[in-house]
């Protein structure tokens, strides 16, 4: 069976005088701030989205022990949580969401001083939690939605009626996959009164801009350089690399 190769930057690529690479760069450039601007749109759109008033009293378990929805606010107006896949007895989280999950820290320092605060929510128990949680390093606000229907009502974890008859329903269309835990992004607000909407979910590609590494990466020529049918197999968890040298 034939290789895929990724596509790359550096292949076939025609090396210009300056004069030409900056004739190209600015037309990319043209189209960039296109973008940048139908982005700026979608995002007035996306807070013009009508609220879904949570009636639920859901409430998690994590270092304080149990906590209602509101206690995750921590007396903001909004709440932004991650939906990340480990779901009971896997023993450990996805090493993907894990990839994401490296990223959440250095976030809660700047959105903390915009009335936003964020959480990751698992359906795996706390004692489950606790200990991978420690070992990756992580200080961010991880809770455990084991004692709820959270990640059911929000479309990211399935039982298994659900997938026998085809009936779960992931990123806004029937689930394909037999999978049990899915990953995704969540937005809250709770007003004065302590009431709590949702205001907005992603899911898959949807969680991208999560992801600093990706955006990163997407800055250089070789860009992801991943492979096109298994797109992250090359991910492991941030103690799992193996050591690599520089080029000389």
């Amino acid at each position: 069976m034939p290789k895929i190769k990724t596509i790359r930057g550096t292949e076939n690529r025609k090396v210009v005088s300056p004069k030409a690479w900056l004739a190209a760069r600015k037309k990319l450039l043209a189209r960039e701030k296109k973008f940048s601007k139908l982005r700026d749109q979608l995002n007035r759109e996306r807070r013009k989205l009508p609220w879904v008033k949570i009636e639920k009293q859901y409430v998690f378990a994590g270092p304080a022990g149990v906590v209602t929805f509101g206690d995750l606010f921590n007396g903001k107006s909004q709440l932004i949580i991650y939906h990340f896949m480990f779901g009971p007895d896997w023993g450990e989280g996805c090493a993907h969401c894990s990839f994401w999950a490296d990223h959440f820290d250095s976030v809660n320092v700047h959105i903390g001083h915009r009335d936003t605060t964020f959480a990751v929510v698992s359906r795996a128990p706390w004692m489950e939690i606790e200990p991978f949680k420690k070992r990756m390093g992580w200080k961010f606000n991880w809770l455990s939605s084991s004692n709820t229907d959270f990640n059911f009502d929000l479309n990211v974890s399935f039982t298994m009626e659900q997938r026998k008859s085809r009936k779960a329903i992931y990123n806004y269309r029937p689930l394909t996959m037999d999978i049990d835990e899915r990953e995704g992004v969540s937005a809250f607000y709770r007003d004065r009164n302590g009431d709590i909407y949702h205001t907005y979910s992603s899911y898959e590609r949807g969680i991208d801009l999560m992801n600093t590494t990706y955006n990163f990466l997407d800055l250089t020529a070789k860009g992801r350089d991943e492979h096109p049918e298994h797109s992250q197999d090359w991910v492991r968890y941030h103690d799992q690399y193996e050591i690599t040298e520089p080029r000389p």
